[in-house]
Parts: C-alpha cells; structure tokens; sequence
C-alpha cells in the first residue's frame, strides 16, 4: 500500500471516529432533554439544536482545498445561527433554561470541528472571522443552560478548547504551506538542472556537427562515399539534439524556473564508477555496480537522469541504512527502456528515511516522471530499500 492510500485510510478512518463520537454526543442530548412532558415549542427548540449540530458535519467532515470561500461563509452563517439561538435562551427567556438539561455537546463538538477546518482550509481573508465566530458560538453554548458561575466558566472552558483547536488548525497550516515552499524550491532546482544539462548537450552535439561538416568538406573531392556517412551522423545528431531541445524547454517553460540558472556540467552514466568508488570510500557498506547492456548513445537527459537516481540511492543508503553489509547498483538497457535499480540490505524494518523530509526523493520523481519514466522506492521483499527507475529510450529520442 503507498503511502497517499495510507493516507487516505487514516482520513477515513478519522472521518469515521468524528461521526461515531457527534452520533454518541447526539444521544446524549436527546437523553437529557426529551421528557414526556415535552409541547410544541420544547420541540421546535430541540429539531433546531439537533439541525445545528447536523449542519456542522457537512463543514468538518469532507476534505476541503487550502483557499475554500465557501468554507467560511459557511461557518459564518452556521455560527450566526447558534449566537443567535444562544441569544434567545439569555436574553429572552432572561436566563432560564429552555433547552433542558444539556446546551449541546454534539453542537459543541462540530462547532469545535468547524473551528478547526475554517483555520486550516478557509480562505486566508474570511478564516479568521469565521473561525472567531464559530469560537464565540463554542464558548456561548453553555449559557443556553442557565447563566449561573459554574456554567459561566464553561463557556472560558470551551472558549480555551476553541482556541487550542485554532491553533492546531493554523500550525498544520503553517506547515503545510512551508512543505509546499520547499517542494516548489526543489522542482525549480530541477528544472534548472535540466537547463544546465541542455546547454552541456548543446555544446556538445552542435560542435560534433560543426566538427563533421568541417570534415565533409575535405574529404568531399577524394571519397563521396564518406561525405553520406558524414551527413548521417550529422542528420542523427542534429535529430537528436532538436528532440532534446523541444522536450527540456517544454519542462522549463514553467514561470517559477530560475532565469540565472548556473551553466555548469553535470555527470551521467559513464560517471557511475568514479561516483561508487567515492561512495566507498566514506561508507561501511561497499557499494558494486552491474551494467547489462551498452550504455552509448543513450540520450543525455537520461544519462544525467539516470546518474542522479544512483546517487540519491546511494545517498540514503549511507543516512538510513548504517547497518547495512553491502549496496548493489545495476543498470540494465533494453531496446525500449533504461532500467536502474540501486538496493542495500539494511534493517529489514526499515520503513521509511529515519531523517529529513524526501525533497531529494520528491525532486527527483518530478525529473524521472518529466522524462515519461517511473520511480519508485520502498523496502525489499528479503529486507533492505530498493530505490527502481525506469527512462523510456525511444520516447525520449522519439518526442
């Protein structure tokens, strides 16, 4: 199971146990108030306390988008409704207790939730009014039953909940959004990346094809013959090269691209050996590379790619896997597909990265998947973290 379907199940579950707990919070109103002695109006009271606290879960319980409008002018009408039943109870029934024996605990409850979604979820603009009123509605509730001291600090009591929920709701959100900071930041790393691994290409290809036009020329006169090979490679190269072009501009047409991304090299596949003998050098566990297949000609970005796979795995095995004996790299090419594959045989209950946040990880999903590949990383079936890559070549070449 991945880790957004856990994720899901934990929300569901969530979701459940609030139901469950405003169902129980429900019965115990309705204990506590009904009487056979009830008329018309302690009925039309009681339907309209049970409709608040009903109104309240269509706010909490679905999963609601960062910047919702709705959402809080939802909660301003819902908590305008509950100050202004809690208004009639105080003022015009001049304190009695018109509502029997409970103000509401399943209101209270999805109000509490209410405060919480608006302050996590709400619009920037609206959310604070309207989480101050639903804390407002929260902490009035018990004067519904009287207005006596006992019930008075009650309402500070829940007044206090309110606040504490806010809070929770406003760091997730702070959270959050400095989560969303750091991924944004890492795609732009990376899409800079793909900026300085066109302009190495480039260089490379366009001054290859200067280079054999410039040969063409010479031996034009002495063997015709070699001047069709020449423009071949040059009609390849160049093919190659306007393919590249079109695909890595398309990943940096973003707005949020760096536009002084450094020009600066980057290393690929025929960098693999310097890179584990660097690695071993500084890591317990010796690292060993398999290769199965001819690695020439496969298209830079996925070169460069490819080499970035290796060493992030090699980067977690050295933080997340200190008890491990030994790493494996193997690259493997098919007609159609790239493959890379780094594994380790670490702890055999290891989850997760023990440290950091997987930007590095995030990063590089958004370079693999830009490619059209796939990436995937989690724990082995004989223990240990399996980090796979797979670059489609002929799309790459192809696009």
């Amino acid at each position: 199971m991945s880790t957004l379907d856990l994720r899901r199940w934990w929300v569901r579950l969530a979701q459940a146990a609030g139901l469950l707990a405003i169902g129980l919070l429900a019965l115990f109103d309705l204990r506590f108030t009904t009487s056979g002695s009830m008329g018309a109006a302690d009925l039309l009271l009681l339907l309209v306390r049970m409709g608040l606290a009903v109104a309240t879960v269509p706010l909490w319980l679905p999963v609601h988008r960062l910047g919702s409008r709705l959402l809080p002018v939802a909660a301003l009408a819902l908590a305008a409704a509950s100050l202004a039943l809690t208004a009639a109870g105080v003022f015009i029934a001049n304190g009695s207790n018109l509502f029997g024996g409970s103000w509401g605990l399943a209101e209270t409850a999805g109000l509490l939730g209410v405060v919480f979604v608006v302050t996590r979820w709400g619009a920037a603009r609206l959310a604070p009014w309207a989480a101050l009123a639903a804390g407002l509605a929260v902490s009035a509730l018990p004067l519904r039953a009287g207005t006596d001291s006992v019930l008075v600090i009650f309402g500070l009591i829940q007044a206090l909940a309110a606040a504490g929920t806010a809070g929770v709701g406003l760091y997730l959100r702070i959270i959050a959004a400095g989560r969303e900071r750091a991924i944004a930041l890492v795609r732009a790393e990376q899409r800079a990346e793909f900026a300085r691994d066109l302009h190495d290409f480039i260089a490379h290809h366009v001054t290859g094809i200067v280079v054999q036009a410039q040969g063409a020329r010479f031996v034009a006169e002495q063997d015709p013959r070699r001047v069709i090979v020449a423009l071949e490679q040059i009609e390849r190269a160049g093919a190659e090269t306007m393919a590249s072009m079109r695909r890595m501009v398309g990943i940096l047409r973003n707005p949020n691209t760096p536009p002084d991304a450094p020009l600066a090299p980057l290393a690929g596949l025929t960098e693999l050996e310097p890179l584990l003998t660097g690695f071993n050098g500084t890591a317990s566990a010796p690292a060993r590379l398999h290769i199965d297949g001819d690695l020439d000609g496969v298209p830079v970005e996925v070169s460069t790619s490819a080499y970035r796979v290796v060493m992030e795995g090699l980067t977690n095995a050295r933080q997340h896997a200190p008890g491990a004996r030994s790493v494996d790299v193997a690259v493997r090419r098919t007609p159609d597909w790239l493959l890379v594959r780094v594994s380790d045989d670490g702890a055999a209950g290891r989850t997760a990265p023990a440290r950091g946040h997987g930007f590095g990880l995030i990063g590089l999903t958004e370079r693999v998947r830009a490619l059209g590949g796939t990436i995937t990383a989690g724990p082995g079936i004989a223990g240990g973290w399996v980090l796979d890559a797979a670059f489609p070549l002929r799309t790459a070449v192809g696009r």
